[in-house]
């Protein structure tokens, strides 16, 4: 099971975007990244192809995992992630303050 899954609202800890919380549009575990909305912006040059047209572009380009920390459920902190046995189900827990993260 993943810390870090997709929809899950993070913090960056560190780089230029540091502070800044969004939601986790894509995890690449073999790359340890995960693509954040609104974090790590890059400009694209695009060339022109039949459906698109040619120019700047923006999107956002992946970030490293160990960069990003699970956003608290409670104060919305940066927060470890720790895995509880409940029931018959394992689930993320917020190590900060003992919250279930998944829904």
């Amino acid at each position: 099971m993943q810390k870090i899954r997709k929809g899950d609202k993070v913090v960056v800890l560190t780089g230029k975007d540091k502070g800044r919380t969004g939601e986790v549009i894509q995890v690449m575990p073999k790359e340890d990244r995960a693509v954040v909305r609104g974090v790590n912006v890059v400009k694209r040059h695009q060339r022109q192809t039949q459906n698109q047209e040619a120019g700047i572009i923006t999107k956002e380009a992946p970030i490293h995992l160990s960069n990003i920390a699970i956003a608290d459920p409670k104060d919305g902190k940066p927060t470890r992630v720790g895995f509880k046995i409940d029931g018959d189900k394992k689930v993320r827990v917020a190590k900060r303050s003992g919250d279930v993260i998944d829904g």
